[in-house]
């Protein structure tokens, strides 16, 4: 997608242009994963036209193999980002129908030939909710990455706005959930979506996700993230882990003048995936994953590109901000 975004904080009302960036959930976690040096590749329908090749060349210059990637009639899905300022929240709109994704065609990526020299598969809520064949090849690519052993993670979430095409996401999200090892959603998403009893979301996150996992036994790990908004520009994050045995939670991080907010959740994901690859140690993971997303706040646009280094840095205490040099 391509976000535009009004200059120095302004209102849509009162801006003369947008500052245009690219963005979207698993693309932003594509590029941070690329970033912080691992190999990825972008699966993906964009318009056959110049924004279409525009896009390819922004994941490219990333280091994001783009060699699946569809150029189709359609256009390409825009969003609207408003940002906020102390009291005044950050406002978005999304046009993303009748986009070149949006329409692609069953069965027309060969997830075998993709996926044959891959490790880790990832998938969010908003894909399946586009469109019935958006849905329907998500669910493909998590069956073929099970079948030939890859690492499947989700992000349930979607967009408020999404599931126009006739299905609600307690008819698509379960079988994809129950594909997928690792997944992002707490107690109330479990209830509404997949069908847990929380009591209301009267039960913690560790008794909901064990459920979760009673329920879909290909589950290995659940995670959340938490988020205490004391402003626009001042927000409190930490995220939580349950492996079956027992429940992480990191330190957290207190963001005290926020830059951008938009894919902080996306740079946790990437932060997390990096992390249970490289670590081995769901703590350290979960503690890199949330000092990714803290350190995003910090950069324009919708892609974290800290560094390792900048990452585990945090991860060690150092919030001074000093100059290196």
């Amino acid at each position: 997608m391509m976000r535009l975004s009004p200059p120095n904080y302004q209102k849509i009302a009162q801006t003369q242009s947008f500052d245009a960036v690219f963005g979207g959930s698993e693309a932003n976690i594509g590029i941070s994963l690329a970033h912080l040096g691992l190999s990825v590749a972008h699966i993906t329908a964009l318009p056959d036209n110049d924004l279409g090749y525009a896009v390819q060349a922004h994941l490219r210059k990333y280091g994001v193999e783009t060699t699946f990637i569809q150029l189709n009639p359609g256009r390409l899905g825009l969003f609207f980002c408003e940002a906020g300022a102390v009291m005044r929240p950050t406002k978005i709109i999304y046009d993303r129908y009748d986009s070149a994704f949006d329409k692609v065609a069953k069965d027309s990526f060969d997830w075998e030939e993709i996926f044959k020299d891959a490790q880790w598969f990832h998938w969010s809520g908003i894909t399946p909710a586009l469109s019935e064949n958006c849905a329907y090849e998500c669910l493909k690519a998590v069956k073929t990455a099970q079948k030939m052993g890859l690492t499947v993670s989700g992000d349930i979430y979607f967009r408020s706005g999404l599931w126009n095409y006739g299905k609600t996401p307690q008819t698509i999200l379960p079988e994809l959930v129950a594909n997928t090892q690792i997944v992002l959603c707490d107690e109330a998403a479990m209830e509404l979506y997949l069908d847990i009893d929380n009591q209301g979301f009267s039960k913690n996150f560790a008794e909901a996700a064990q459920q979760l996992m009673a329920k879909f036994p290909k589950i290995q790990k659940v995670v959340d993230t938490q988020r205490v908004s004391i402003s626009a520009s001042h927000n409190q994050i930490s995220a939580s882990l349950w492996n079956g045995k027992e429940l992480l939670q990191t330190a957290m991080q207190d963001i005290t003048h926020i830059v951008d907010r938009i894919g902080a959740g996306d740079a946790f994901f990437a932060g997390l995936i990096y992390g249970l690859l490289t670590y081995q140690d769901d703590q350290k993971a979960l503690e890199f994953g949330n000092c990714a997303s803290a350190l995003k706040h910090t950069i324009v646009g919708d892609i974290n590109l800290s560094s390792v280094a900048d990452i585990e840095r945090l991860m060690q205490g150092d919030k001074s901000g000093r100059i290196r040099r």
